[in-house]
């Protein structure tokens, strides 16, 4: 366990970006909302109860946490809270079968999970009956979290139509004011993607900072950089430190005492084993053991901080002055696929200043000038190869080009079925709401979400993320096809119809497509 040791300068900064696609009622098992369930009971629960641990010990800006707003959304559908519900009860079932089943080990493993869950439903019930909102808002009054926005549906920006893309992202601020009655200031744009002039669209949209990853720094990410000519802060996610977590070969995860996430016990689909080893089949992994863990989890604390002293001092005397290291994962990291995740966390920013180590959010680094020289950079992302081939390359060329046909189609349909109240109008000025040409936008949106192809270049799920980009473009053209041909009445219940099916972003409103100010709010 780490001794008080002497402060070391600089700031250390957490970014967490807390995603899932849309999966409310396209599928349950094994791809579908069970997802969203999982991710929930093993990630948001305990990280979100953590936060409310460190904001009511007086700790401040603790780390940027990242919620999309197509995750904030199912966060708060009453589908998605009443059905998780029921998963938190079945997970319980699902312990007394494994308890009841015979044998010490799947005894033990029975109870250990009943009392998860159980502790899990309490949680829930207590917290979150009234969806995520209320306690992203609750936590973001305490000032424990910096929040972080982003766009709607969680588009590959870059490869997206710019009128499309500049009203994605100020939608998805809007739906952020909406849901949690705050600014934010700072994005995690969807995979880190950028390419050169988004940071005036930033600029535009009122955000100050957003995430990058090392490479697009160069490796560089001692200080946050403005873009270009603008005021815009790009932060660079440090590889060095962050790959001591989440590395494929080495990060802490793969220890063997671990949990290991890829076995499950076929009649309840709990989890009953250990990592054991990088290269021992599932059949021969031995039985996890919780008391074993404790100790690991120390160690792992101890050398992060060990690795992050080093580095603020390293940078600083590199630079001359003191550096910033930025550690960033996804949430889901932390409790779905990392067991001891949220454990880890909390020991690592309790005593991360006990090991003189000064703790700030994105926000904090910006305003307190940990902000270098001004910087162009390339396009890029945080996929493999830091360029955009997860999202434009040859496996997915058949959704790079569906992506382009549809956006097309939806917003010639969208230029007829909303025009000027009059010759010379302002672009603003766009008559009355058009809840066909709405939904068309919806659709849309959804059909270029950056999750499809990246499911189809990792080959995780593929058939599922090429049947849902095709579904909700079949959407799109349906609903263009009707209103273009006239039949105003069948294009409104299309409409209608598929809004239902989703339930989505109610508040979007397309007028807005032309209009270069911020959205009041679109809603939840």
């Amino acid at each position: 366990m780490s001794a008080s040791r002497q402060p070391v300068p600089g700031q250390f900064t957490l970014v967490l970006h807390s995603h899932l696609p849309w999966l409310a009622n396209h599928g349950r098992w094994p791809v579908g909302e069970e997802w969203l369930y999982q991710a929930w009971a093993a990630s948001y629960l305990p990280v979100f109860a953590m936060l409310r641990r460190l904001a009511d010990a007086g700790m401040r800006d603790q780390l940027s946490l990242g919620i999309t707003p197509v995750l904030a959304a199912q966060l708060d559908d009453p589908h998605c809270t009443a059905s998780m519900h029921e998963w938190l009860a079945d997970w319980q079932l699902r312990a007394m079968i494994a308890a009841g089943d015979g044998g010490p080990t799947r005894h033990e493993l029975g109870t250990r999970e009943f009392v998860a869950a159980d502790a899990a439903l309490a949680d829930f019930e207590t917290h979150w009956r009234h969806g995520g909102s209320p306690q992203i808002r609750a936590l973001a009054s305490t000032g424990v979290i910096e929040l972080l926005g982003g766009p709607l549906a969680h588009p590959f920006a870059p490869l997206l139509d710019a009128r499309l893309r500049q009203f994605s992202l100020r939608e998805g601020l809007a739906d952020a004011r909406a849901r949690w009655a705050a600014e934010p200031t700072g994005i995690w744009a969807p995979e880190c993607a950028f390419t050169p002039g988004m940071e005036v669209e930033y600029d535009a949209a009122g955000v100050r900072h957003f995430m990058v990853d090392g490479p697009t720094l160069r490796g560089d990410t001692a200080l946050g950089r403005p873009v270009g000519d603008s005021d815009v802060v790009a932060f660079g996610r440090d590889l060095t430190v962050s790959y001591r977590v989440w590395s494929p070969r080495s990060g802490y995860p793969g220890h063997p005492t671990y949990r290991d996430f890829h076995t499950y016990d076929h009649l309840t689909g709990l989890k009953p084993a250990r990592v054991t080893g990088r290269t021992v089949p599932a059949e021969d992994k031995k039985p996890y053991d919780p008391e074993r863990v404790d100790p690991v989890v120390d160690r792992h604390v101890d050398d992060f901080i060990d690795h992050v002293r080093r580095r603020l001092v390293d940078e600083s005397a590199r630079l001359g002055r003191p550096a910033l290291v930025v550690a960033a994962f996804d949430t889901e990291l932390f409790g779905h696929w990392w067991h001891e995740g949220p454990i880890w966390l909390e020991r690592l920013l309790r005593r991360l200043p006990e090991a003189g180590v000064r703790v700030g959010t994105l926000d904090s680094a910006r305003r307190d000038g940990f902000v270098g020289a001004p910087v162009d950079l390339a396009a890029s992302s945080w996929g493999s190869g830091k360029d955009w081939r997860v999202w434009n390359g040859p496996q997915v060329d058949h959704l790079v080009r569906l992506n382009a046909e549809v956006t097309e189609t939806a917003l010639e349909a969208v230029d007829k079925l909303i025009e000027p109240v009059a010759p010379g109008a302002a672009p603003g000025h766009r008559g009355l709401r058009n809840r066909i040409a709405d939904q068309i936008v919806r659709e849309t949106l959804l059909t270029v979400s950056s999750d499809w192809p990246f499911m189809v270049s990792k080959d995780t799920a593929a058939h599922y993320a090429v049947d849902r980009a095709h579904k909700h473009a079949h959407a799109t053209r349906e609903i263009c096809d009707a209103a273009l041909r006239g039949r105003t009445g069948l294009a409104g219940r299309l409409a209608h119809n598929w809004s239902r099916a989703d339930n989505l972003f109610a508040g979007l409103d397309a007028r807005r497509l032309y209009t270069a100010a911020p959205p009041e709010g679109t809603g939840a």
